[in-house]
């Protein structure tokens, strides 16, 4: 598999400031936005709004989640071009591609994932005051929002409290399939593992993390109702609005000791 180099996701701009008396000219730092064309077996089947880095576990994971692939073994290779805007995918079989989908960024375009089917039903049990650390570390790795406060971030952790990894993007989404992405190429299973979000939880983004197997989402915000009635149908633990020393569990609190 071969990745070209990814461009820092930062843009410096001369903007107007006005700090309650006064304007003044001042440099900002901007998060990029870039489209990038993703292809499988040389066909184009979607445009993903990104920030532009780490598109091949981005690809990858778009692909995962969309049940086009299962396995790091259904690729043959991943290209990606110098400047960031296309990912090249090959893989070892044929896939139907009936049309491409539209720009891809917050999920308003994008498609219901299958249901995954099998139940999560993992024992793994957290206490309340290790979750609440857990959240505190998190939003601490969002090292891109403390530059431009534009940036989503989702972190993949282990049950011991280890941090795995911490993805940041434009789109809340797109972490979810970078870290969906990561872990496919790293052959490794993700069941007893949480993933913590500085975003909204969605239907969709249940979808995802119950494609993973993972049976904990932490969140700096709030669910939707319908994110709730399925994660109580996939067997996920939905911790949300994790703030000043408070939470609320809103799914299968069996899992969290309190």
């Amino acid at each position: 598999m071969k990745q070209s180099g990814e461009l820092p996701p930062i843009d410096k701009l001369t903007i107007r400031y006005y700090d309650g008396t006064a304007y003044s000219y001042v440099t900002d730092s901007i998060i990029r936005e870039l489209s990038i064309g993703l292809y499988v077996n040389g066909n184009k089947i979607v445009t993903i709004a990104c920030a532009g880095i780490h598109v091949d576990e981005l690809a990858v994971g778009f692909l995962r989640s969309g049940g086009i692939i299962s396995s790091c073994e259904d690729i043959d290779r991943i290209i990606v071009s110098d400047d960031i805007t296309n990912v090249h995918v090959s893989l070892k079989k044929e896939i139907n591609n009936s049309s491409e989908k539209s720009i891809f960024s917050s999920g308003a375009q994008e498609t219901v994932i299958e249901t995954p089917g099998k139940v999560i039903t993992s024992g793994l049990r957290i206490s309340a005051p290790n979750t609440l650390d857990l959240m505190k570390r998190h939003l601490a790795s969002t090292v891109i929002h403390g530059i431009t406060h534009g940036t989503h971030c989702s972190s993949l952790i282990n049950a011991d409290g280890t941090f795995i990894i911490s993805r940041e993007d434009i789109g809340r989404h797109n972490t979810f399939d970078m870290i969906g992405g990561f872990s496919l190429l790293s052959n490794m299973n993700c069941a007893d593992m949480i993933i913590a979000t500085t975003g909204r939880v969605s239907t969709e983004i249940v979808y995802k993390v119950w494609n993973l197997g993972i049976p904990v989402i932490l969140s700096h915000a709030v669910p939707t109702s319908r994110a709730i009635t399925t994660a109580f149908e996939a067997g996920i633990t939905i911790i949300g609005y994790m703030r000043k020393g408070t939470m609320r569990v809103y799914s299968h609190e069996e899992r969290v000791n309190f």
